[in-house]
């Protein structure tokens, strides 16, 4: 009888075939990454709590430069420990003893398909915001910005990016998502509060995927694509927890879009590249194959592309309004925050927040 619905230790094995040969593996190249990043991430969250007004109250950020399965196995902790509810039901009946006979789903195919996922996401990921804060873990672990330093590299040699300047590009970045959950007191046991939420009362019955696949069906006969809304986990949600979905998204758009104003304007006088840096990486996000395209569906990773549009306009239909003083309302309480409904139309939320709407067009989705 297996312990865990997920054979974490296969993912991570299956992970590591995925990812394929690490570029710049054991390069010395990689040795200038570390100090670098540190020295860059540090002026990247001065010039962010210069632009934002928010500053961290956990300190400096700790850097970890890192390659594709040290990534790996930084976010099988984080999944092992955030779907460990839905897994432990998918072991037992509903008096809680084990479940046996096939139904039971294998673990040793839930570990393939999320090292599968995993690995594929290794290959694209150039740096990440761990906002994990465990009391069972170790300190040293957590709170900590990542960079993929073989995948840095190996973009920096294909479009021969300025190192020094693609680099602090995307500190900006990382570190305006640190910025956000460590210098709004409330947020991060908040966002986490909401998932956690979520995947603890999802129901893994069978026939409950069955008629969420059904429902599937039959939103893309209306031409709506049912995976655009969180995903996998979208698709098991009731009507109750839909609506911590919209919450979650419109939170997700706010951080992502509000991360892309910062770092541009923050960066503005340091970075020259800038522009192109954005164009050649939205231009690669796009240009994926289709296999990698469907996964990002199943785990709502195309949503989130999508939030990046979609959270820019609504800062900036929010500026129009009333300026950096009406978007800093956000950070006031959670009762503040846009959900997806008042994303996609900046208006709601203005006027829910006693301001006056301008008009601007709001990209489609």
């Amino acid at each position: 009888m297996p312990t865990d619905a997920v054979d974490w230790e296969l993912a991570q094995r299956v992970a590591a075939r995925v990812s394929g040969a690490d570029p710049f593996q054991g390069s010395y190249q990689l040795d200038s990454l570390v100090p670098d990043f540190e020295e860059l991430t540090a002026e990247a969250e001065e010039l962010v709590a210069r632009e934002t007004g928010l500053r961290s109250s956990a300190g400096p950020a700790r850097v970890r430069v890192t390659d594709r399965q040290g990534w790996v196995t930084a976010n099988v902790r984080s999944f092992k420990r955030l779907l460990g509810p839905l897994t432990d039901r998918l072991l037992r009946t509903r008096d809680g003893a084990p479940k046996r006979g096939p139904g039971v789903v294998s673990s040793r195919v839930a570990g393939v398909e999320v090292g599968t996922m995993l690995g594929w996401m290794s290959t694209r990921v150039l740096g990440q915001y761990d906002l994990l804060l465990l009391e069972d873990e170790d300190p040293l672990d957590q709170d900590l910005v990542y960079y993929v330093g073989t995948n840095v590299l190996s973009l920096e040699r294909r479009y021969a990016f300025p190192p020094r300047e693609f680099r602090l590009w995307l500190a900006l970045h990382e570190t305006t998502h640190r910025a956000q959950f460590t210098g709004v007191p409330w947020l991060a046991p908040y966002y986490r509060s909401l998932v956690e939420g979520i995947v603890a009362s999802v129901d893994p019955d069978p026939a409950r995927l069955a008629d969420a696949l059904r429902r599937a069906v039959a939103e893309t006969r209306a031409g709506h694509n049912p995976l655009d809304d969180g995903g996998l986990i979208g698709l098991l949600a009731n009507e109750s927890q839909r609506g911590t979905l919209e919450k979650v998204g419109g939170l997700m758009a706010l951080l992502e879009g509000h991360g892309d104003v910062t770092m541009d304007r923050a960066g503005a006088d340091r970075i020259p590249s800038a522009e192109r840096f954005s164009r050649v990486l939205r231009a690669r996000r796009a240009a994926s194959p289709g296999p990698a395209r469907i996964v990002r569906k199943l785990v709502g990773f195309e949503a989130k592309l999508r939030q990046y549009e979609l959270g820019e306009a609504f800062i900036a239909a929010v500026e129009d309004a009333g300026g950096p003083q009406l978007v800093a309302e956000v950070w006031n309480g959670p009762e503040n925050l846009p959900n997806m409904s008042e994303i996609r139309a900046p208006g709601s939320w203005i006027e829910r927040m006693g301001a006056s709407p301008v008009s601007r067009p709001v990209p489609a989705g």
